[in-house]
């Protein structure tokens, strides 16, 4: 396979234009929606560009390695199934961007709805683009979090916001499955390659795990693609706009569970329970939800259970796991597309000219809007499966596989009967239905007698119907002209799904299929003329069979069974918190420390047994026992004492708790670890101070200085006892890991990182070189986490405008005492010399970005503890947050722009005039945004609980008495 550039640029063009939409919104009315179109017309023509030589047989692909150590890189590749998927989105993408231009309003955000749509396009192109499973997952999981986004455009509409939730709770719920379903095959194979896995499809059916692997991929794929009985999110989702319907609904995200069966077809579908699972699940989808269609009166309503049917017949026909049915599977994705976003488009439409959606205040709207109605009655027809349009092929192809399939000759005699019967005979069942809903979309709403009123609506602009007709055109060409059309995506898509790489290439040959509108006088044929017919009669018969549905089933709601389910499982929930104890803090910590001490001691229990190559270990050579030792142990068991003894004694207790993490520090000094020693000595100093403001919100002490002992509410806390022996064991158990993991006679990663941290990081200082470049994505992850952490005690604590104080009749606070000002003064700019230091000798000596953060940090706090923080402080805590964040981000992909892993690290060496030798690395941006980061969180907490302290009645007096 060839390395192929031009995938990364399929990817990177949607979110170009993710990034120029906004800014063209405020430019030009329409200026989001040209540049959606743009780049989605960019990547289309790219795409389309290589679409001969994938048909040829290549497989362009590229890969930039991730995170090698654990099989995650960016693989892209480009076989025929990933091209043909690839041109759907990016093609159906191009006109819901032109329809949206039209269909929004005047007032909508463009700029964010287009940005959103070419990101969530730009997921489901980094998806079918997958040549790693762990890519894949992610792009999963972006299309879920994408959805919701879009779902919920209109933030003003419940329904919206409900139907948003459900959609991503369900479908990140099946993304958990995959991810763990991917997980294991990836662990089976050896590899998350993707064509390893095709590759190894006999190794991953002989192993113990297929069965749990196959069961966790499908519940991903049947959550995604909204298969009975996993579909409630798809009706409760049609509260989005109309154009994130005929997007997400027809040609992306629903067919992302359809693509992931197509991809893993070669794999999986030789083993036995591909068909009971798949195919079962498929075909009673398909009846269920072309029956709930029928009876539908809202049109999208009608149009969404449509969809659930459509999905349920192509996971059929992959479920069968013949090479033809899998190609007519395909073929029918293709089709639907076409003609269900055809069919949401003029259902929006007429939702934009009428006001209503609902069929039962809409009639004779073809004298309104004849055009519309000309497009949306072809659509219907071609969703009722109509000859000379595009549905009528694959429903043919469809039936035909019904008949005498191969799981029913190799099943035993009894259920070989029953297989030919039932196969067929739901297929027909479910086609006479679809018939029936698509001659109600068309009849109940074009006709069925005279139009309400003067006849208000009229048609839209032109380039609103404009990307219907283009549609409509494709149904009406591919329904007469299949085999000079469709026929040669079609062999493509097919052979990038059947032919596997390695072994299974020769496997699963290519089928022969001839597409043609007159197959002569087949089974499939009087199949699809009886659909029809019967299709008809339903529709005639239609008022008796709409009461006896009422009468039979007044609550078949989806929406309704997922909100009980919901209310059940909260209520067994909070059943299960009342017996296990009050929801508090208390209770909440003795839990976490009884499930790691019950964690700890099975641990040590497992491996107590396991003593080969242990060698004797002598204490004194780790822990000596001097005078040094012994003064610091009584100093902290004073400190633990006098803070137990005298809890109600608050700022002795903050006294004595600075005091026992200093000697702590001490002690990281006295065992050769400086880093240590000064992250500690400066977390002490800016914990004290945050503690000492948060006292100022305590209540007012009596005179004397004690607070009164007071009982807590009865459960609101575990016994002190249980208390003691959690806190005691969880003492004695850290102290016992960490001996543990000192005493160990075997070599440890340690000696790794200090043989390599010179000549791999350029780095004198060890624990540095670790957190900035060896363990850099920790550190990453661990700093958004932070910055997480700030902002949202940042925006909990923000003043709310109906219970601000009434300043008025508020009296200040008295100053701060003058020494504390001049202390202040004197500290700050010193503090930042100190900072810049740390920081800059952090690779060579001990210091870093994150000691450099809580130094600048304590002489900010310090600072603004003696001068009080100004209405319009400076800096801003969440500039630095943001500026934080980004350079660390910045110094991680920066790497990938010179053809570097990311993370990599970027060393020079120089001299400068008068400076003599420098060496510069990109660690130090990472080190910088560390500590912005840092500084930036701290502040921000700081500034919060400095407001709220001002805001304390008696704030001034409480903190004078203590």
């Amino acid at each position: 396979m060839s390395q192929s550039p031009q995938l990364l640029l399929l990817l990177l063009l949607p979110l170009l234009g993710a990034g120029l939409a906004p800014l063209a919104a405020r430019r030009y009315t329409r200026g989001a929606a040209l540049a959606a179109s743009l780049a989605t017309g960019a990547a289309l023509l790219l795409a389309l560009g290589m679409l001969p030589a994938v048909a040829g047989g290549a497989v362009p692909s590229l890969t930039l390695p991730w995170i090698p150590a654990l099989g995650l890189a960016l693989t892209l590749r480009l076989d025929g199934l990933a091209l043909t998927f690839a041109l759907l989105v990016l093609a159906i993408g191009l006109l819901v961007s032109v329809y949206a231009r039209y269909y929004l309003p005047a007032d909508a955000p463009r700029g964010r709805f287009h940005a959103l749509m070419l990101i969530f396009q730009a997921a489901m192109l980094g998806l079918v683009l997958a040549g790693n499973l762990l890519w894949l997952v992610l792009c999963w999981e972006l299309t879920s979090l994408l959805s919701f986004l879009l779902i919920a455009f209109d933030p003003a509409s419940r329904a919206a916001r409900r139907g948003a939730g459900i959609a991503l709770l369900m479908t990140a719920a099946g993304g958990i499955a995959l991810l763990a379903g991917l997980l294991l095959l990836g662990q089976v194979v050896g590899s998350y390659d993707l064509d390893a896995v095709l590759a190894a499809g006999e190794t991953i059916r002989a192993h113990p795990l297929h069965g749990p692997i196959l069961v966790l991929i499908l519940l991903g794929v049947f959550t995604k693609s909204a298969q009975f009985p996993l579909h409630a999110w798809l009706p409760a989702a049609m509260a989005a706009p109309t154009p994130v319907s005929a997007y997400l609904h027809s040609a992306t995200l629903v067919k992302a569970g359809v693509f992931l069966l197509a991809r893993l077809w070669p794999v999986f579908s030789p083993a036995e329970l591909w068909f009971p699972l798949v195919g079962g699940v498929g075909l009673v989808t398909f009846v269920f939800g072309a029956y709930v269609a029928l009876f539908k009166h809202d049109l999208k309503g009608l149009l969404a259970y449509s969809t659930i049917s459509h999905l349920g017949l192509m996971v059929f026909l992959l479920g069968l796991g013949t090479p033809l049915a899998a190609v007519a599977g395909l073929f029918h994705a293709l089709n639907h597309a076409v003609f269900k976003a055809s069919l949401f488009m003029a259902a929006g439409i007429i939702d934009h000219e009428t006001g209503t959606r609902d069929m039962r205040r809409l009639r004779g709207l073809f004298t309104c809007l004849p055009i519309t109605a000309t497009l949306a009655l072809v659509a219907a027809g071609a969703m009722a499966g109509v000859p000379l349009l595009n549905g009528f092929l694959s429903k043919e192809m469809f039936f035909a596989e019904t008949l005498d399939p191969p799981v029913a000759a190799a099943a035993p005699d009894a259920l070989k009967a029953l297989l030919n019967t039932l196969l067929p005979g739901a297929a027909v069942l479910g086609g006479l239905l679809s018939v029936a809903y698509s001659l109600r979309f068309g009849h109940d709403v074009f006709f069925n007698g005279p139009p309400t009123g003067q006849c208000p609506p009229r048609e839209p602009s032109w380039w609103m119907r404009l990307p219907v007709a283009a549609l409509v055109a494709v149904c009406v060409l591919v329904g007469v002209l299949p085999q000079q059309t469709v026929a040669p995506l079609l062999t493509t898509a097919s052979t990038g799904m059947l032919r596997a790489p390695g072994a299974a290439a020769a496997a699963v040959p290519l089928p022969e299929f001839h597409l043609a509108l007159w197959q002569g006088l087949t089974p499939a044929v009087w199949m699809s003329a009886a659909a029809l017919a019967l299709g008809m009669l339903v529709y005639a018969l239609r008022r008796p069979l709409f009461r006896w549905h009422r009468m039979y089933f007044p609550r078949l709601r989806a929406a309704r069974l997922y909100h009980r389910s919901g209310e059940a499982l909260v209520a067994h929930a909070r059943a299960l918190l009342a017996r296990l104890g009050p929801a508090t803090l208390p209770v909440s910590a003795a839990w976490l420390f009884a499930a790691a001490v019950a964690a700890g001691a099975a641990g040590w229990w497992i491996g107590a047994a396991d003593t080969t190559g242990r060698g004797a270990t002598d204490w004194r050579s780790v822990l000596p026992v001097d005078v040094p030792s012994l003064a610091a142990a009584l100093v902290l068991a004073s400190g633990v004492l006098a803070i137990a003894r005298h809890p109600d004694r608050r700022l002795a207790a903050v006294l004595w708790t600075g005091a026992v993490g200093l000697v702590v520090s001490l002690t990281f000094a006295h065992f050769s670890a400086p880093d240590l020693a000064l992250t500690q000595i400066a977390v002490e100093v800016i914990t004290t101070l945050l503690l000492l403001v948060v006292l100022v919100q305590l209540p007012t002490a009596p005179a004397g200085g004690r607070m009164a002992p007071g009982r807590s509410a009865p459960g609101a806390a575990p016994d002190q006892r249980l208390r003691l022996a959690l806190a005691g064991a969880a003492g004695v158990g850290s102290a016992a890991l960490a001996a543990v993991a000192l005493l160990r006679p075997e070599a440890t990663i340690a000696e790794w990182f200090l043989e390599h941290a010179a000549p791999a990081a350029h780095a004198a200082n060890v624990v540095n070189a670790i957190l900035v470049d060896f363990r850099a994505l920790d550190t990453l992850g661990e700093i958004t986490v932070l910055a997480m952490a700030g902002l949202g005690v940042h925006l909990l604590l923000a003043p709310q405008a109906e219970s601000e104080p009434d300043t008025s009749t508020a009296t200040e606070p008295p100053p701060a005492p003058l020494l504390l000002r001049v202390l202040a003064l004197l500290v700050l700019p010193a503090a930042l010399l100190l900072a810049a230091h740390l920081l800059l000798r952090g690779h060579a000596a001990p210091g870093g970005g994150f000691v450099a953060g809580l130094v600048i940090a304590t002489a900010l706090v310090l600072d603004q503890l003696a001068w009080g923080v100004p209405e319009r402080p400076r800096p801003r805590a969440l500039s630095l947050i943001g500026a934080g964040l980004v350079l660390a981000w910045l110094a991680a992909l920066g790497p990938l722009l010179l053809g570097e892993d990311v993370l990599t690290s970027l060393h020079w060496d120089g001299r400068v005039p008068l400076l003599g030798a420098v060496g510069l690395s990109s660690t130090l941006v990472f080190d910088t945004g560390v500590l912005l980061v840092v500084a930036g969180s701290l502040l921000a907490v700081f500034r919060r609980l400095g407001a709220q302290s001002a805001a304390a009645p008696g704030a001034s007096r409480t903190v004078g008495r203590r």
